[in-house]
């Protein structure tokens, strides 16, 4: 599968900056970036937008990759290894990215008990993590943009936006 065109991102001027000043400001609050990677897998997750996340020992080494509960996030009501901080906020990544599911998709029970672990600005973060999630997964699903491939060792890692700006040339 190609894309149908550069990421939109990369082709409407002025887009760029300004989304990467909020990615910026939403992991500088002090949510831990470990949560903000699981809450990103699972919203791509119920997006069904495929992340191939490693799975053997071998490919998490290889990735540099040092949270080898990424393969338990679908699962992770089951699991025991996710703090009560990190259930929060994945219950409400799902149930804001879930939004026609039912009639009030937020309940007070979801956010209540996310806002037990998070300060207001870091919940401001998480919800605006979701959303940016949930906007990244759409403008990439509508242009067929290449999955996030977590088995990339980050050192040898081309950001998309080299990647795709050499391509628009």
């Amino acid at each position: 599968m190609s894309p149908r065109m550069p990421n939109p991102s990369l082709v409407v001027p002025d887009v760029l900056p300004p989304m990467r000043a909020l990615v910026k400001a939403v992991n500088n609050v002090g949510v831990p970036l470990q949560t903000l990677v699981l809450i990103h897998l699972r919203v791509s997750q119920i997006n069904g937008r495929p992340v191939q996340i490693p799975v053997k020992q071998r490919e998490f080494e290889e990735a540099g990759e040092e949270d080898h509960r990424l393969p338990l996030v679908e699962t992770w009501r089951e699991q025991t290894c996710f703090t009560d901080a990190e259930r929060s906020v994945l219950a409400l990544a799902e149930a804001a990215t879930r939004i026609n599911d039912r009639v009030d998709p937020v309940s007070d029970e979801v956010w209540n008990e996310a806002a037990k672990h998070w300060n207001e600005v870091e919940l401001g973060a998480v919800v605006l993590h979701i959303g940016l999630v949930n906007l990244w997964n759409r403008v990439n699903v509508a242009t067929k943009q290449e999955p996030v491939d977590w088995r990339i060792n980050p050192k040898k890692w081309t950001p998309m936006t080299s990647r795709l700006t050499t391509a628009v040339r």
